[in-house]
């Protein structure tokens, strides 16, 4: 088992990393070149800038067992298809039971913006996203069902 991480926009790294440090997995964080990550404890892995370059190189790399850190949802399909565990940067896991729902949501609100209309903004993060995500990141680890 190993943590893959979509580190382009993810808070919580130090979260995801305590929680690996504790349990000596191995973190790989992803990023593009127009980023700069620095970590004594994880592997940074820069791909080429460009359209969807580190989610292709995240998925490509992810293999049965590893847990995936990403709030893209198509990610999370696509590990979950690969038999790996995918969870949000705010802590929410990612689940067969979830996945369809979450992705036709993605969709329809593609649908309203394009049509010129708002959604939401996501709403900052806060102490019980970043609780939140350690808790479900040692039950993933631990294999404790969620």
């Amino acid at each position: 088992m190993r943590i893959l991480v979509d580190a382009d926009a993810c808070p919580g790294r130090d979260i995801i990393e305590k929680a690996a440090r504790e349990n000596k997995l191995e973190v790989i964080m992803y990023c593009d070149m127009n980023h700069i990550i620095n970590s004594k404890y994880s592997i940074v892995k820069y791909v080429e800038s460009g359209y969807q370059s580190v989610d292709m190189a995240l998925v490509n790399s992810t293999r049965k067992g590893d847990i995936v850190v990403s709030q893209d949802f198509g990610v999370a399909a696509m590990v979950l298809g690969k038999k790996a565990y995918a969870i949000n940067p705010k802590g929410y896991i990612y689940s067969d039971n979830n996945i369809d729902r979450l992705l036709f949501e993605r969709h329809i609100s593609s649908k309203v913006r394009r049509g010129g209309g708002k959604i939401s903004n996501m709403k900052k993060r806060c102490s019980e996203d970043d609780l939140r995500l350690y808790n479900n990141l040692i039950k993933l680890i631990k294999g404790v069902d969620y």
